[in-house]
């Protein structure tokens, strides 16, 4: 008799699928992987495709409604803008992993692999893996629109001030440009005596009219034209208007204060310097050293004007100079400068050298003039002061010359200058020819003024080789130190075969 072997049992803790019979676990559907998906799919109702729109220019994504926010590519940020286009369908079953699929960045794709669980029958619970492909579609956002018309506004910040010298404007461009205060602008634009600033919203302009008040002394006033009003929702637009005015005093002006002003700070001499323009006016009075600031509620109330235009500055050679020993205060006298050497000096003109007459004055800059040096001044001697307070001045307390900084030989200065400045862009109406010169006077008082130096970024000019110091001639000149390196990215943000990384 022969005995057949018996069947192979299951092993030990498995069952059969009750559809296709493969040795599985238990479970409570009593089915298969396979089986159980090809009778539920968990991932019905959710949208496989999707869309996400791009604003090319600011290179924004629209968050439904209204909102354009700022995300890198395969970042956490887009990740969430794209999760929450399918959340709602999401809501029936559970998220476990989301993460990017690399795609070519100029595909126009987005791919999302979302891993998702769900319970289906009899409480057994399901995982699987789908990919959800998005379509970055083009649209410009609100706000580059209005750039592009360039005459939709709402807001718009005149800032002027009433001097032929723009150091003061220099100056504050390279704050704007530090402190990034011009992104929110619509348009800029350049007028004989400032610059529009113009904004899509009155909060950005509010927010650039605070800076200015307290970068610069200034005073300001608004106003405001109604556009349109709707009466049934009591919707008003208006347009707003901000008026900044920047006192009309720049870094080398003489000037002369009332009796009261120069009282006040300290029984200062009514002729004094400006050497520097701040968020105060910082004066410096050359035959005593001393010094003061003013800020712009205290001009206001005592204004007082330059007595010189800049072009009508001298050229002056020293003949002979003597440090003074500090002299005694008077009484109620103010803090005096430890940046400059009180001296007593013989000058002469350079168009005069053919003469034997000499001007005697007191300077501030004992500390860098020796005899034979040039050095630009202003001539009071021989001059009509057109100045309400200097005219009623007694004669004898008025200095025949005041010397304000020492000559250099300005094409070696720029031939040597290895850094630059950025610049915002705006539209002039014109040039002047005398924009450039200005321009190079500013450039020279961030070499000679380490304070102002410090609250504008300089960048490394690579173009210009760093001289040696063998024809140094004393000029001032900013250090290496101090320059920031000036990023250039020639490629695309993909960068191309063998494109070097940025660190």
């Amino acid at each position: 008799m022969e005995y057949l072997p018996a069947p192979a049992a299951p092993a030990q803790g498995h069952i059969l699928c009750c559809q296709c019979g493969v040795p599985i676990p238990p479970n409570p559907a009593n089915m298969c992987v396979g089986c159980l998906r090809a009778q539920v799919d968990i991932t019905e109702g959710i949208p496989k495709q999707g869309t996400v729109h791009f604003c090319k220019q600011c290179e924004r994504y629209l968050q439904p409604p209204g909102t354009w926010i700022q995300c890198a590519l395969e970042s956490r940020e887009l990740l969430a803008l794209c999760l929450k286009k399918i959340k709602a369908s999401l809501s029936k079953v559970r998220l476990i992993d989301a993460g990017f699929i690399w795609t070519e960045p100029h595909s126009k794709r987005l791919k999302l692999k979302l891993t998702v669980q769900k319970e289906v029958i009899n409480g057994a619970v399901l995982q699987q893996v789908f990919v959800v492909e998005y379509v970055v579609q083009s649209q410009m956002c609100e706000d580059c629109h209005r750039i592009e018309a360039k005459d939709f506004w709402k807001a718009v910040v005149q800032v002027r001030q009433k001097t032929v010298h723009k150091k003061t404007f220099y100056y504050l461009e390279q704050l704007i440009l530090k402190h990034r205060l011009h992104q929110n602008t619509l348009r800029i634009k350049e007028i004989h005596d400032g610059l529009d600033f113009y904004y899509s919203s009155k909060q950005h302009a509010q927010k650039m009219v605070d800076f200015l008040q307290c970068t610069v002394p200034s005073r300001s006033k608004s106003s405001q034209r109604l556009i349109s009003h709707d009466i049934h929702s009591n919707v008003y637009n208006y347009k707003s208007t901000f008026s900044v005015e920047i006192v009309p005093i720049c870094k080398d002006n003489v000037v002369c204060l009332s009796p009261k002003l120069a009282q006040s700070l300290g029984n200062m001499n009514q002729i004094c310097v400006c050497i520097r323009v701040t968020s105060t006016i910082h004066l410096i009075d050359p035959r005593t050293l001393q010094i003061a600031e003013v800020d712009g509620n205290t001009y206001w109330r005592h204004p007082f004007s330059s007595l010189f235009h800049p072009r009508q500055l001298e050229e002056f050679i020293i003949m002979d100079i003597s440090r003074v020993q500090e002299k005694k205060k008077g009484a109620g006298a103010g803090a005096r400068s430890n940046k400059h050497t009180l001296a007593e000096a013989w000058v002469r003109k350079t168009s005069e050298l053919d003469t034997d007459h000499q001007y005697f004055c007191c300077t501030h800059l004992g500390h860098i003039l020796n005899p034979g040096d040039l050095v630009m001044g202003f001539d009071l001697a021989n001059c009509n002061l057109n100045d309400e307070f200097a005219n009623k001045m007694n004669p004898q307390h008025i200095p025949d010359v005041v010397l304000i900084k020492k000559s250099y030989d300005r094409s070696k200065r720029q031939r040597r200058r290895n850094w630059k400045l950025k610049e915002l862009e705006r539209d002039r109406e014109a040039t002047d020819t005398d924009d450039e010169r200005q321009y190079q006077d500013f450039l020279e008082d961030l070499e000679e003024d380490e304070t102002i130096r410090k609250n504008v970024n300089i960048y490394r000019n690579a173009d210009i080789p760093v001289e040696s110091d063998t024809d140094d001639d004393g000029a001032p000149r900013i250090s290496l130190a101090e320059m920031l390196e000036d990023l250039h990215i020639s490629q695309d943000a993909t960068g191309g075969e063998g494109a070097e990384m940025l660190t």
